[in-house]
């Protein structure tokens, strides 16, 4: 086992390591053997209140924060970048430890969220407002303005990547924010708050207070200082986000929830390669992705050969310590653990075939066997069902139109994917498909440039690229007397 040094445990509140007021701390548990890594504090009611208020005051219109010219904004934040490129390798063994993701892939993310970071950094300094020729002896001026405070409640699945996506066109805008890690993955968000404040940001503008979602993300939703809500994480929670942000203000909100999602293969397709794409789409990550692309559809002519290509890839993909060379690590607890091996149960007794897996590995730790189920049928609770898990549905299809309408079947409506080499076809699967983002020929490809998010239960906004930064800004109209013929002595 790698020995990797946790250096921070405590809350961070207006640029200071704190205890809770309570002084509780919590566990934080490795997934490969159930060990405990670490205990930390344990943010409540009180410690809420205590970041917002710096949050708050961070966000004062005579702060040092607001009156700092963008472009400063802007370095401050490539410096965070350079800091976390210095501690690239660091990151992603504790983001391993933490979270159970192969180590290759947790430093990939955090490369990945350095170019994020990267991207806002330019966009600090480039939101712009508009003039506007209005009706009568007036001048019309548009302003783009930071929402306020901002409340960030990140994912346990992609920790760094997730924290970043919300806190660069924050930081970019002009906000200031209180962040909520996952109870299961509380250490990266607090090793980067320690780079925050190494890279020069002043007090208050960025705080991270680990907890629970019942009870310190439930204070956050209904802190009448905070602004606006950003989430990631299930539907059934968004919805008690939504309504909550309603109840003491109107905050402002995004939600990236749950998914679905359909990966469409058409007969005229590379098997082999479309395999490898549909592979990679449902287990990155161990499954554990709300885009993953877990309904495999594929057209009777090519529909054997598919399903012996897929079972042959699971059953030759390597499961075990993320810190080898592997290319899937544990899930992520005992709860979800228990919860896919449950569904593993509902496919074989439901009637669809089990061609890999279907159990789990080992005897210590959360690993699963990447389970492929082929002849699915859309009634069935693991065609419908988000599972969040190491589990590949494969359906059987005759007709471009049956198969669009099968896809928008689902209550989801975050990603979607085909396979094909006829671009009419491949455009019209674009056109009809309702999901926000539309893959052809590749699956969850995804860049700083390029913003993501749901339709129908899938949630509301878009992250990342020129949408990302819109939804932590208000627009503020000014008119101006301005006769069109003024005199002057």
């Amino acid at each position: 086992m790698v020995k990797v040094d946790v250096k921070y445990t405590k809350l961070f509140i207006n640029n200071e390591w704190v205890d809770a007021v309570s002084k509780k701390t919590f566990t934080t548990i490795n997934p490969q053997d159930e060990s405990v890594i670490a205990r930390v504090a344990e943010g409540d009611d009180p410690d809420i209140d205590k970041a917002v208020e710096a949050a708050k005051k961070a966000f004062h219109r005579c702060s040092p924060w607001r009156t700092m010219d963008a472009s400063q904004r802007g370095l401050l934040m490539l410096k965070l970048a350079d800091l976390m490129e210095s501690q690239a390798r660091y990151l992603a063994e504790l983001e391993t430890l933490d979270c159970g993701k192969p180590v290759k892939e947790a430093e990939s993310e955090v490369y990945y969220s350095i170019t994020v970071l990267r991207f806002y950094a330019g966009k600090a300094d480039k939101i712009l407002g508009n003039t506007i020729p209005a009706d009568g002896e007036v001048l019309s001026i548009t302003l783009r303005e930071p929402v306020g405070v901002c409340a960030h409640i990140i994912p346990w699945n992609y920790p760094i990547p997730m924290m970043v996506l919300k806190v660069a066109p924050a930081l970019a805008a002009g906000c200031t924010m209180v962040v909520k890690p996952a109870e299961q993955t509380p250490l990266t968000a607090l090793a980067l708050a320690a780079l925050v404040k190494e890279a020069g940001f002043p007090p208050g503008v960025v705080n991270v207070v680990p907890g629970f979602g019942a009870t310190a993300g439930k204070s956050l939703t209904y802190q009448p200082y905070v602004d606006k809500i950003s989430f990631t994480g299930s539907t059934r929670v968004g919805r008690i986000i939504m309504a909550a942000a309603a109840a003491v203000n109107i905050k402002r909100v995004s939600l990236e929830l749950g998914g679905k999602s359909p990966l469409v293969v058409f007969d005229d397709a590379d098997v082999e390669k479309a395999a490898q794409i549909a592979h990679a789409a449902a287990f990155a990550n161990a499954g554990q992705s709300c885009c993953a692309g877990s309904r495999t559809y594929v057209q009777a002519g090519v529909y054997d050969r598919f399903v012996r290509e897929a079972g042959e890839i699971a059953r030759t993909r390597a499961v075990g310590n993320p810190f080898d060379d592997v290319q899937q690590g544990p899930q992520i607890d005992k709860t979800m653990f228990d919860k896919v091996l449950e569904y593993i149960k509902l496919g074989k007794t439901c009637g669809a075939r089990c061609v890999a897996g279907g159990e789990r590995l080992g005897t210590k730790g959360f690993y699963i066997k990447p389970t492929v189920f082929a002849d699915v049928q859309d009634h069935m609770r693991i065609a419908r069902e988000e599972i969040f898990g190491p589990i590949q549905c494969i359906f059987k299809f005759d007709t471009f139109e049956e198969v669009i309408d099968r896809a928008n079947d689902s209550h989801y409506g975050l990603g979607a994917g085909v396979i094909t080499n006829d671009i009419t076809r491949a455009l019209s699967f674009a056109k009809q498909v309702r999901s926000g983002s539309i893959w052809v020929n590749t699956y969850d490809h995804v860049t700083s440039q390029t913003p993501i998010g749901g339709f129908k239960n899938s949630g509301i906004g878009r992250e990342l690229g020129e949408e990302g930064i819109k939804q932590y800004l208000e627009s503020k109209t000014v008119t101006i007397s301005l006769p069109k013929f003024p005199q002057f002595s």
